[in-house]
């Protein structure tokens, strides 16, 4: 019986994974909180040519890895991708700049005995400019 069960089990580890599709939804469950997305309360109007784009498309990602796909050894971090977000897109103090088309998104690779979680974030960099004094308004009438 012994040998049957540990039979079953090694051809469960190196059968392949009929699973693997079940795998970040399980893990979602299991790790709660820390898995939830990232939501903004702040907007940027770029609707009037206020803005320069100072650099396009920087990049943060952090890994991680799971045992089994399901135990959670090191969590892919949101915040560790935006810290390494933060450095690609140089942003510097006391300027007003400010990330535009922030898109995160979380993957993982899975193999046989572990899986490799991945939070990507990427964003465009703005810096405002401030306005001409013309004596024109937004619009381009005069006040």
């Amino acid at each position: 019986m012994w040998t049957r069960l540990a039979l079953l089990v090694l051809a469960m580890l190196l059968g392949g994974c009929a699973a693997a599709p079940l795998l970040p939804t399980a893990t979602s469950l299991l790790n709660g909180p820390a898995n939830s997305d990232f939501h903004s309360g702040t907007s940027i109007r770029l609707e009037r040519a206020n803005f320069v784009t100072v650099k396009t498309n920087a990049v943060g990602q952090a890994r991680g890895w799971s045992l089994f796909g399901v135990l959670t050894m090191a969590p892919a971090r949101l915040g560790t991708a935006m810290d390494r977000l933060y450095i690609s897109a140089e942003m510097q103090a006391g300027r007003p700049q400010t990330l535009a088309n922030v898109m995160a998104e979380r993957s993982s690779s899975f193999y046989i005995l572990f899986s490799v979680p991945r939070v990507t974030v990427r964003a465009d960099v703005v810096e405002f400019v401030p306005k001409e004094s013309t004596g024109k308004s937004d619009d381009g009438s005069r006040p």
